[in-house]
C-alpha cells in the first residue's frame, strides 16, 4: 500500500496542470505543514525562532515547471530579495534552489546568467547558494553547470542522490572540485535502468556515498530523517574520525523535529530545509510520497479550510 501511495503522490507531483491550479489556488491543503510561508518575509519569523533553538537552514522559494523567461527573471528577483533580507536580519541561512526555477528548460545561457546573478550576491554576504537535484533527466546538465560554476565561485554546492546508479562515480568525479555535497536518498520517480527499485539497496548505497565522500575530505551534508543512517554517520565519525566540522545533518521543515531537536542537544549541526512560497504543490506531494503517514497532516489542514 505504502509503495502504491508513494507512486500516486510521484505522479501528481509532476502534474504541470495541478501544480498551476494549486498556485492560483493559494496557501491551502495542508501546505503550511511543510511549507513556512507565502513569502520570506512570513518564512523569516520562523527561521529567526530556529536560529535562536540552535538551528542553521536552507531556504527555497517553490518553483517549478517555469517555461518563460519573465517568470525566470522573477524566480532570480526573488532569491536575490530573499538573500538581502537574510543579511539585513542577520539569519544564519543558506539558499537552496532549482535549476528549473531559473531557467533550465529555456536555454543554457540564460541559467547560467542567472546563477550567477544569484552567486554574486549571495557572495557579497558570505552566503552560500546550493543547486538542488531534480530528476534523472536533468542530472547530469546539473553537474556540469555546478562544475562550471564551481570553479568559478566557492559559494556554490550540489546535491547527489543515492537512489541512482551513477552516483558513486558522480563523487569521485566532483572530488576535484572540493566539492559542498548534500547527500539524499532521492525523492522522484525514476526507472529500474537508472536507478535502484529497492529501499534496501537505497539504504545501502546511501551508507557508502556517505562513507566515500566524508574519507574524501569534503563537506557533507547528510540530509536524512533515517535514524539508522544517522547512526551509521555517527559511527564513521568515531571509526574514521571525522570532525564535526566536516558535516552536518539536515532535515525538512515540519518533520521529525523530535529528533532535531535530539541532534542539537547532542552538539551535532542541523540545519532544516526551510522552504516558502505559492508554489507549493509539486513540492508537498513528494513529501507525502516518502512518507504516507504525512498524508493525515494534509487532510487535518483541508479540515481546518472548511
Amino acid at each position: 500500500m505504502d509503495q502504491l501511495l508513494r507512486n500516486f503522490f510521484l505522479f501528481l507531483s509532476n502534474n504541470r496542470t495541478l501544480t498551476k491550479l494549486a498556485k492560483s489556488y493559494g496557501f491551502k491543503f495542508g501546505a503550511g505543514r511543510f511549507v513556512a510561508g507565502e513569502t520570506i518575509e512570513q518564512a523569516s519569523t520562523k527561521i529567526k525562532q530556529m536560529n535562536e533553538d540552535g538551528f542553521a537552514v536552507t531556504v527555497d522559494h517553490l518553483g517549478e515547471f517555469i517555461d518563460n523567461e519573465a517568470e525566470a527573471k522573477a524566480a532570480v528577483e526573488e532569491c536575490i530579495h530573499a538573500i538581502n533580507v537574510f543579511a539585513e536580519e542577520g539569519l544564519d541561512a543558506e539558499l537552496s534552489l532549482k535549476l528549473t526555477s531559473i531557467g533550465l528548460d529555456i536555454s543554457q545561457e540564460l541559467v547560467m546568467n542567472n546563477m550567477r546573478f544569484i552567486l554574486n550576491a549571495a557572495k557579497k554576504h558570505g552566503l552560500i547558494v546550493t543547486i538542488d537535484m531534480e530528476d534523472f533527466s536533468r542530472a547530469e546538465q546539473t553537474l556540469q553547470i555546478f562544475k562550471e560554476l564551481r570553479s568559478e565561485y566557492k559559494n556554490v554546492g550540489t546535491v547527489l542522490q543515492a537512489y541512482l546508479y551513477r552516483v558513486e562515480a558522480d563523487i569521485e568525479d566532483l572530488n576535484a572540485y572540493d566539492p559542498y555535497l548534500r547527500l539524499v536518498k532521492g525523492a522522484y520517480k525514476e526507472s529500474e535502468q537508472v536507478a535502484f527499485p529497492n529501499k534496501q539497496d537505497v539504504d545501502e548505497n546511501y551508507r557508502r556515498i556517505i562513507k566515500q565522500n566524508l574519507l574524501q575530505g569534503n563537506y557533507t551534508a547528510i540530509a536524512t530523517h533515517d535514524e539508522a543512517i544517522i547512526d551509521f554517520v555517527k559511527k564513521c565519525e568515531k571509526e574514521f574520525r571525522i570532525p564535526r566540522e566536516q558535516f552536518e545533518f539536515q532535515m525538512l521543515y515540519g518533520i521529525r523535529i523530535d529528533l532535531q531537536n535530539e541532534l542539537i542537544a547532542a552538539d551535532y549541526k542541523v540545519r532544516v530545509y526551510v522552504p516558502y512560497g505559492k508554489d507549493w504543490f509539486g513540492y508537498n506531494m513528494r513529501r507525502l510520497a516518502e512518507r504516507p503517514a504525512n498524508v493525515m497532516f494534509v487532510l487535518r489542514g483541508i479540515i481546518k479550510q472548511k
